[in-house]
């Protein structure tokens, strides 16, 4: 998204969007992923669920570029499987926070980001949002990104990389919950909070967040 006027938020360029089609996702979903568990649980766990999501590599050189989908989705069931519910979750937070703080840091200019902290928080809310779902496919892959600003602004992923396949009786996709809140608190309202309400790994049509503040 390109622009200096206060309804576009210009997030600077990554690869091109043609990486969609070939399911294709940032590498912070692995980098990110990896330091929060160097940070909460130590190299030995970080390695088990590496070596579990058949990703030990990244762990000595992590990827530069897109990496495929399919690694994300092995590294997410990983952590669900090597770690308890409650660590799992954790991780997940934690690498979706500092994954925000990567955008603010490099990929959110910091032009655009006083623009948006001055402005009330609903038109805030739909400029972060349309930024967001122009840059959708970095984080969704093959799947589908929609976004109804407002409050509570909703985001929803279909055919979500971060639960699909995967079953479970509570929501799981804490990744993109923690990321679009730290966004919104920080570019937004500092009150703001993000729940992701429904999950295709109960059983919904697709992973919906609300955000409210």
């Amino acid at each position: 998204m390109h622009g200096t006027r206060a309804q576009h938020v210009p997030l600077r360029r990554g690869p091109a969007a043609s990486e969609h089609a070939t399911g294709r996702i940032g590498p912070n979903a692995i980098i990110q992923t990896a330091e929060a568990l160097r940070l909460l649980l130590g190299e030995a766990i970080a390695r088990r669920v590496f070596a579990a999501a058949r990703l030990e590599a990244y762990l000595a050189a992590p990827p530069a570029d897109m990496v495929d989908e399919a690694e994300v989705m092995r590294l997410h069931d990983a952590l669900r499987a090597v770690l308890d519910d409650d660590t799992a979750r954790a991780i997940s937070i934690k690498a979706g926070q500092l994954t925000a703080a990567y955008l603010l840091a490099h990929r959110i200019p910091r032009a655009a980001q006083r623009v948006l902290r001055v402005l009330p928080a609903r038109l805030a809310s739909r400029v972060l949002s349309r930024a967001i779902a122009a840059h959708a496919w970095t984080f969704a892959g093959t799947g589908s990104f929609t976004a109804r600003p407002g409050r509570p602004t909703i985001y929803e992923v279909g055919h979500c990389p971060l639960c699909r396949g995967h079953q479970a009786d509570h929501a799981v996709c804490d990744f993109y919950a923690a990321t679009f809140e730290t966004l919104f608190r920080t570019l937004v309202q500092a009150g703001a909070r993000a729940t992701e309400v429904a999950c295709e790994a109960t059983g919904a049509a697709a992973c919906r967040f609300e955000i409210d503040w």
